[in-house]
């Protein structure tokens, strides 16, 4: 299963109930990237030569990155993708060492990711994040310990508007390429998360 939507549809929070739900592996980009650059592996160290110059990493390094997690026996199962394929490219680079059986749209419009996403707040101590759906019982006060909560540089409007609109240039093209494959779903990522979930569940069978 693939996920696919802007930053700020959930796609994390859904990847986590389908895991549970499924019994299969969340895989996300960004946590194969962490583990090789801590691994010091030599995919590792060649993303972090771009990272370490703030370049983009490119196509051959990702998808190489992916082929080789995706070849470990705790993929045997299936596994859920979160971040990959990113680009026309990449799908068509996954199409040579994985079988994707569906691939799940969570649509939200823009104006409702802006809110949500520059409402978010961060515990400045443990990390914790607060937003619309869930935000904490005193007003920007961590519920945990006590700290004062901040903006991440993420979340603020004119990033969080630059990060949609590479979304849309790079990534939403996806949705016409598994469409005509007849491998889409989507779903209203407006809704509540448990009824976001029963719906991915359901239009996923």
């Amino acid at each position: 299963m693939i996920l696919l939507g802007p930053p700020g549809t959930g796609k994390g929070t859904q990847a986590a109930l389908l895991r549970k739900h499924y019994g299969i592996l969340h895989i996300s980009t960004g946590d194969i990237f962490r583990e090789n650059i801590k691994g010091n592996t030599p995919l590792g160290k060649e993303a972090r030569t771009y990272i370490d110059k703030g370049l983009l990493v490119p196509d051959k390094v990702t998808i190489n990155m992916v082929r080789e997690r995706l070849a470990k026996g705790d993929c045997k199962k299936g596994y859920i993708l979160d971040g990959f394929p990113r680009t026309i490219p990449q799908a068509d680079a996954l199409d040579e060492f994985s079988d994707v059986d569906v691939v799940v749209e969570i649509k939200s419009s823009d104006d409702v990711i802006v809110r949500r996403l520059t409402s978010r707040r961060m515990c400045k101590v443990c990390g914790k994040i607060y937003g619309i759906d869930m935000p904490p019982e005193e007003n920007n006060v961590c519920n945990d310990d006590g700290a004062e909560l901040s903006v991440r540089d993420d979340d603020k409007e004119g990033v969080v508007r630059s990060r949609l609109a590479t979304y849309h240039k790079e990534t939403a093209p996806l949705v016409v390429h598994y469409k005509k494959k007849g491998k889409l779903v989507t779903v209203n990522g407006e809704q509540p998360v448990d009824v976001i979930f029963k719906e991915i569940v359901k239009k996923s069978k």
